[in-house]
């Protein structure tokens, strides 16, 4: 294995993220190919995680960016200080050179940088961020291919402002909508989906060093079959964690029914979902894993 993803693996795990060595490959080729990476995977399976954990792991900020229906360029990229500028009128409307009062009030001076033009105005690198883009329109995709291009955005009355140090970009996606192929092809790419058992085990136990082998084997048996049925919102790694948090609280040594009905809305947020589990017994839910 590559000295760097050996240390990269080394520095997620001390930062509390267990990282599969594909995975670790594909952050290291991100940062060192220049090329901003795709991340999809189900809600839950710690992509967010992963892009605020290699910010820790490079001691560098993290720009984010979280992606909604609607979201437009005043919201990511820039913005007028039209307050700023209106001051500027009203101490110069006098001066004789007023005639380059326009000049003036249309520089970076006056800009209100959102996360993607901050995430090319600093002078280190910085990990950028952009969270669940499939929330965002496919027209917002247009605004993103010449930042994911050439770490550079247009502003009409600017130019062109090129990345003082080009940030590592981390995209991620939920696939509720399909993403263009301009978009995909801009970017590394790289599927997460749920870890094994023995990795989830592990992640719990990193958390939550305290807990019984016993009771965190029995929460991903748990939670694993939760997700092999037919769910509105299947639970995530973050649920496992929350619920092994509860059973420890509630001195737990094993699930029983009784356990379920009093602690389920740490795992289901979904009544449809929490009346599917209560009408089973807790045995369904602890088949072994394969």
């Amino acid at each position: 294995m590559n000295k760097e993803i050996n240390n990269l693996i080394k520095s997620f795990y001390e930062n509390d993220y267990i990282i599969a060595e594909e995975l670790a490959t594909t952050v290291f080729l991100t940062k060192t190919l220049e090329k901003p990476l795709l991340i999809e995977g189900n809600a839950g399976v710690g992509k967010t995680s992963l892009a605020k954990t290699l910010a820790s792991h490079l001691n560098t900020d993290l720009i984010r960016l979280q992606c909604y229906e609607g979201l437009d360029v005043n919201t990511s990229i820039y913005e007028w200080n039209y307050q700023k500028q209106l001051l500027h009128i009203k101490l110069f409307e006098d001066n004789p050179n007023k005639n380059d009062l326009g000049q003036k009030i249309f520089g970076m001076d006056y800009i209100l940088k959102r996360p993607l033009l901050q995430s090319i105005s600093t002078n280190k690198s910085v990990v950028l961020l952009i969270d669940e883009i499939d929330r965002a329109d496919e027209e917002f995709e247009a605004f993103l291919l010449e930042l994911l291009s050439d770490f550079q955005i247009s502003i009409p009355e600017l130019g062109t402002i090129h990345a003082k140090s080009k940030p590592i970009v981390i995209l991620t996606s939920n696939r509720t909508r399909e993403l263009s192929d301009a978009l995909r092809r801009r970017c590394l790419y790289h599927w997460v989906d749920f870890p094994s058992k023995k990795d989830e085990i592990n992640i719990i136990q990193k958390k939550i060093p305290e807990i019984d082998e016993n009771i965190a084997s029995q929460v991903v048996i748990f939670i694993n079959n939760l997700r092999k049925s037919s769910l509105h919102k299947p639970p995530g790694i973050a649920e496992s964690i929350d619920w092994a948090k509860t059973l420890i609280s509630l001195n737990a040594k094993n699930i029983t029914d009784e356990i379920i009905r009093n602690s389920i809305g740490s795992v289901l947020k979904h009544q449809e979902d929490i009346n599917f589990v209560l009408n089973k017994t807790v045995q369904e839910f602890l088949i072994p894993l394969d």
